[in-house]
């Protein structure tokens, strides 16, 4: 079970898109080179979610391999990304103490919010890392009995929550969250993803520089298999060369 990252955003009514109000991660679960634009694509999924989030309502979002959960309280709303694992309930405990620290802290200070703050909120940081085990949010939901009686509205995917005629590709283009890399990333399909990553090896390697790999195969071992296999490769066709040139 793994919570990768909790955002807390300003919903404007009038749809323009949601401002970050603080943000917690953990992305060091990814290939180094990834991170940033992991980040990125939190930001990105985080606001496309919550604008799409009416007040009052809690919502799940499948997104790849997280679950993207929502709960949008009169505009200030807790978002979380999350595993399968992670049981739905204790998430939505874990937003609504969100919310209830965040007033509790910043009072009604946030609807005068107009651009992401880039300060850190301690409590969120640490919210990260205590509820990573769900059995500590559960102890919430003996106090939190109003969950109970909330509906919570399950989406298979991100395009569900999508207006009629957007399309996610067209979001990402527009997005100011991602950089061009990024956008370039999420385009490409599986395959391709793989063949940057075996891109980069050749392309350090051929350059001379330090071999720096990112490798979208879970398993380090895996990973060093096909990297031993990529250089070996290209150090025999090398050897052959400069036999030939002699």
């Amino acid at each position: 079970m793994k919570i990768t990252a909790l955002l807390v955003l300003k919903c404007n009514p009038e749809g323009s898109d949601p401002v970050i109000l603080a943000n917690a991660m953990d992305v060091s679960h990814f290939g180094y080179f990834q991170r940033s634009s992991v980040k990125e694509f939190i930001f990105f999924v985080g606001r496309t979610v919550a604008k799409r989030t009416p007040p009052g309502q809690r919502q799940s979002v499948q997104h790849e391999e997280y679950k993207v959960h929502t709960y949008n309280r009169n505009g200030l709303c807790a978002l979380g990304f999350m595993d399968d694992h992670y049981p739905v309930r204790s998430a939505f405990s874990l937003l609504n103490q969100v919310i209830d620290e965040y007033q509790k802290n910043f009072g009604e200070s946030w609807r005068a919010a107009q651009a992401d703050s880039t300060q850190p909120w301690p409590y969120l940081n640490e919210a990260l890392t205590k509820f990573q085990d769900p059995a500590e949010a559960d102890k919430l939901l003996k106090i939190q009995r109003e969950l109970d009686e909330t509906k919570i509205i399950l989406h298979k995917t991100i395009d569900s929550v999508l207006a009629r005629g957007e399309k996610l590709d067209s979001l990402v283009e527009k997005s100011s969250d991602l950089s061009a890399a990024s956008q370039a990333f999420k385009g490409s399909s599986p395959t391709q993803r793989l063949l940057i990553s075996f891109v980069v090896v050749l392309k350090k390697t051929v350059d001379g520089k330090i071999v720096i790999v990112t490798c979208p195969y879970h398993s380090s071992v895996d990973c060093g298999r096909v990297v031993g296999f990529l250089l070996s490769g290209y150090l025999s066709l090398e050897s052959k060369r400069k036999e030939t040139r002699y």
